[in-house]
């Protein structure tokens, strides 16, 4: 069971056709990192982080070429694409004029009155909205001296200062994020920001590192400020391949009890009682069923020492106890299954019971099916 949160109350814009704040789930968002010039790449790989559960995809806009490929790639494209946009104002004109769904300026290196002034009618009159994306590693220097270095208030009063230029501009259709390698950075800015505006705030730990370690900053500082009710949209930035981010992301709000829309597994951590290869078939069936949606969950449990009480809250429950490997399907015993090609047996048995289950209102763990309970 989850927990009551208490959401902040933002403004509500949106990209394309996901609504970002104003009380609207909490969205998912990924980039892509192959060259922006290569559409058939980008837009493959736009269609991977999309089934994986990215509902909102950015794209590295770094010349004017890849600016040109644009067009295509939105056009392809099954989610919103964002255009990261740095240093090069002509870059966002260019990409508003493509057709893009959002921006993401960083005002570390777009500072100019008169470039955001431009940006901002030109996303006025596209009725595009415009991420404000601050990184405590390019803060500009003089907000560093003023305020003593890389902390909260710098990074604030950095968000702050561009605010106030779109403000002037009377565009108002604007995501915040404040973005640190740091957790406790990340987290302390996001509250100060949460307590100063209403604009909605997009999550993340910029450069949280390799696939374990990113992981884990990220759900230290996320689980945090969403606990809070502080987000409205949120990234999890892994080194290397993206296509685990959206996984982590979702695997973050469904631990939260915030959103859930993938199967959850569960299982053991093993010890000297363990019968089966608990880690081989749990790791099996976790990467059979990415992408593939069904709000249940799945045990996979060594003995019977807590096998038996897993088994009655999961829907579907492999346990291995003294008398051969049982399955449970929504609590109750169906019968021992053979000890051979499990995995391909048990993979089976879970997607038929969601494709089964699709009409159903609830699960056996009570769970609704829509994969869309709390937000």
């Amino acid at each position: 069971m989850g927990f009551n949160i208490d959401r902040s109350i933002t403004r509500k814009v949106f990209a394309g056709g996901v609504p970002i704040g104003g009380g609207s789930p909490i969205s998912v968002q990924s980039m892509t990192n192959v060259l922006t010039t290569d559409i058939e790449a980008v837009s493959t790989q736009i269609d991977i982080l999309a089934t994986l559960g990215a509902e909102i995809v950015r794209i590295a806009v770094p010349d004017t070429e890849s600016a040109a490929a644009l067009r295509s790639i939105i056009e392809k494209s099954p989610v919103p694409i964002v255009s990261d946009i740095h240093f090069d104002p002509e870059l966002a004109i260019m990409a508003l004029e493509a057709g893009t769904d959002k921006l993401r300026l960083n005002p570390g290196n777009i500072r100019r009155k008169t470039d955001v002034w431009r940006i901002a009618e030109k996303a006025l009159e596209y009725q595009v909205p415009i991420r404000i994306g601050v990184n405590s590693g390019s803060l500009p220097g003089d907000l560093r001296d003023r305020y003593g270095g890389v902390n909260k208030d710098s990074m604030w009063a950095s968000a702050k200062r561009h605010l106030e230029l779109f403000e002037e501009a009377e565009f108002k259709d604007i995501v915040l994020s404040l973005k640190s390698s740091d957790p406790v950075l990340t987290v302390e800015a996001n509250r100060m920001a949460s307590a100063e505006c209403d604009y909605p705030l997009h999550l993340g730990v910029t450069e949280a590192g390799p696939r374990l370690t990113g992981s884990v900053r990220s759900a230290v500082a996320l689980s945090i400020l969403l606990a809070e009710g502080i987000g409205d949209t949120i990234r999890i930035s892994l080194s290397g391949s993206p296509e685990k981010e959206p996984v982590v992301a979702w695997e973050i709000l469904s631990s939260l009890d915030i959103r859930r829309r993938f199967p959850r597994v569960i299982s053991c951590p093993t010890c000297a009682r363990t019968r089966i290869d608990v880690a081989g078939l749990a790791e099996s069936i976790q990467e059979s069923l990415e992408g593939t949606i069904g709000n249940i969950t799945v045990a996979v449990m060594g003995c019977e020492v807590n096998g038996p009480g897993e088994a009655r809250d999961a829907d579907i429950a492999l346990i291995a106890t003294p008398s051969g490997i049982q399955l449970f399907i929504e609590g109750e015993n169906t019968g021992g299954i053979p000890d051979s090609d499990m995995k391909n047996y048990l993979n089976g048995i879970v997607n038929s019971y969601i494709h089964k289950s699709e009409n159903r209102g609830r699960t056996g763990n009570g769970l609704k099916k829509n994969g869309e309970d709390s937000t």
